[in-house]
């Protein structure tokens, strides 16, 4: 290290380990640093990132509670309180791959593990300091906002022989700035001309978001699926995949590909957010149940820890407990209960009270006490909406139609989306799950609990019609219950045989997908004789 540069540069080190911030102040010294800063917490590094200009931050991974570093520099980052020109590096004693796959999908500057040397960081951070310096003009013109400007100053660097050990890092940044001008074609040659040369996993990336980008979702694909094949580029191609077929509405698809990726980084809470999306589109109430719960998990002692996640595992349990078996119910009721202990317990002055009452109504309702369920609904303000959050109002509009308060329910549904399309910060995936709700709720009066119950009565009855319908509709919202899809799967095999039709297009569609949920599921040893009875009759109608 260069003791005359490093004398002019200000260090911000963030850890609350009194022994290691005393190695790390003793080893910068060795170094030539004299100006360093101190802080523990978070709220400490953001102030001191706002009142002066750093040239390095170091921050330890496992700040105070378990995970405050790695949610610091994210929301540094998201809140463009880090300049471009401040190098990042994160230290950490735990190098698990969970941590490392974390830390690195943030892409920090440098990261260095636990315990190191004097001469480990000599080495790291001459390197980043360097990176930084001889980098300046093209950071600058990006923190400017200014991608035409760091595209000239790229070039310009590109022409610099003796620059050549950075040249892959500004290569890199091109296709990055080529992207962010808008010059997709141009980025798409950029990035195939680099592939050509050599198969940097960068390059491969950024030429996947060109053919996304144009549309060439094949070449895309094919793509993607060479880079899962690479294992340090496995979670970005299942990032890449996900994205793409959200792009093309196959949200079945993409819950698998999300799920898979957070299987590898579970820190990483916008795609827990996104599973739980897509579970809601999907109508798999399991899926989401978890994920409301991963959400929980691990923003745990971080900026993210708020009321609002725990209200969401409470709502995500009933939403479940509505289609689930009766077995099942008591227990998901208890975890809600869970739940808004925790709440209180960690937030005993948060005003959730209307919250917490629609979901002490959604409670009631599946312990068939509806006119209770009814009589607490009715005590909440609907003056209030404009001051409750998306999740709050569409856990009230489901209350209201479950206990038959269908119009109401639409219209709390049309505020929500209204409000999601004046907002572009709003998710493209709840939107669409706001419309898909709205869209159900508009056509089927009944709740998910009571849907099946009416399709058994009308079938008994001989209401064949009618029975094929409700159960349609109850397998529409309930796809992953095998009960259900029995129950449709015979309704639709007995209408066929009545009518005596062969199965169509359409019919072989429900009886795929019904027999796809059933074999997915666990069935009864009745229901297990009843399946197999079903395809022998659908077997003849063939």
């Amino acid at each position: 290290m260069n003791h005359k540069q490093a004398e002019k540069m200000r260090v911000l080190i963030i850890d609350d380990q009194v022994l290691a911030k005393g190695y790390l102040k003793y080893s910068l010294e060795q170094l030539g640093f004299q100006h360093i800063d101190y802080v523990e917490k978070s709220a400490q590094a953001k102030t001191a990132l706002r009142s002066h200009y750093y040239d390095l931050v170091i921050c330890a991974y496992d700040l105070k509670e378990e995970r405050e570093g790695y949610y610091l520099y994210e929301q540094l980052k998201d809140n463009k309180d880090l300049p471009a020109t401040t190098a990042f590096v994160f230290i950490s004693a735990d190098t698990s791959a969970e941590i490392v796959h974390s830390i690195v999908e943030l892409q920090p500057d440098e990261f260095l593990a636990k315990p190191f040397t004097i001469g480990d960081l000599d080495k790291r951070l001459n390197r980043v300091l360097k990176r930084k310096q001889i980098l300046k003009p093209i950071y600058l013109a990006l923190e400017e906002e200014k991608p035409e400007h760091a595209l000239d100053e790229i070039e310009r660097f590109l022409t610099e022989p003796k620059h050549a050990e950075f040249f892959p890092l500004a290569l890199k940044m091109k296709g990055e700035t080529l992207l962010a001008c808008g010059l997709t074609e141009q980025a798409k040659d950029f990035y195939q001309a680099i592939i050509n040369v050599q198969n940097f996993t960068w390059a491969q990336i950024g030429l996947i978001k060109t053919f996304i980008l144009l549309d060439q979702d094949n070449d895309a694909e094919k793509l993607i699926i060479e880079l899962a094949l690479s294992a340090d580029a496995t979670l970005m191609a299942y990032d890449l995949l996900s994205g793409l077929q959200i792009k093309l509405h196959e949200f079945e698809d993409a819950l698998e590909s999300v799920t898979m990726a957070s299987d590898i980084s579970p820190r990483n809470l916008k795609r827990h957010e996104t599973a739980l999306d897509l579970s809601r589109i999907t109508h798999d109430y399991e899926s989401q149940f978890e994920a409301a719960k991963r959400i929980v998990k691990y923003a745990k002692n971080s900026i993210h820890d708020k009321p609002e996640i725990y209200l969401n595992v409470a709502r995500a349990s009933i939403d479940f407990a509505m289609t689930a078996e009766d077995k099942q119910t008591n227990l998901l009721i208890k975890q809600a209960s869970d739940s808004l202990r925790h709440l209180k317990n960690n937030f005993p002055k948060a005003d959730v009270e209307d919250q917490v009452k629609v979901i002490d109504a959604r409670i009631m309702y599946l312990r068939d006490e509806k006119e209770n369920a009814k009589a607490l609904l009715h005590q909440l303000n609907d003056d209030a909406w404009e001051q409750e959050s998306n999740e709050a109002l569409l856990d009230k509009a489901k209350a209201f139609h479950e206990v038959g308060f269908q119009e109401h329910a639409l219209k709390i549904l049309d505020v929500i989306e209204k409000r999601c399309q004046d907002d572009p910060r709003q998710s493209e995936l709840f939107l669409q799950y706001v419309q898909q709700e709205k869209s159900e709720k508009a056509e089927i009066t009944h709740s998910p609990k009571e849907l099946n119950n009416f399709a058994v009565i009308k079938y008994k009855r001989g209401d064949l019609a009618t029975a094929l319908k409700t159960f349609r509709q109850a397998f529409t919202i309930m796809p992953k219950n095998p009960s259900i899809a029995l129950n449709l799967l015979q309704a639709t095999a007995m209408e066929l045989r009545e009518k005596d039709r062969i199965i169509n297009g359409k019919a072989d569609t429900i009886i795929h997908r019904c027999m796809k949920t059933i074999e997915s599921g666990k069935l009864s040893q009745e229901q297990e004789q009843r399946y197999q009875r079903i395809k022998s009759i659908l077997a003849d109608l063939h």
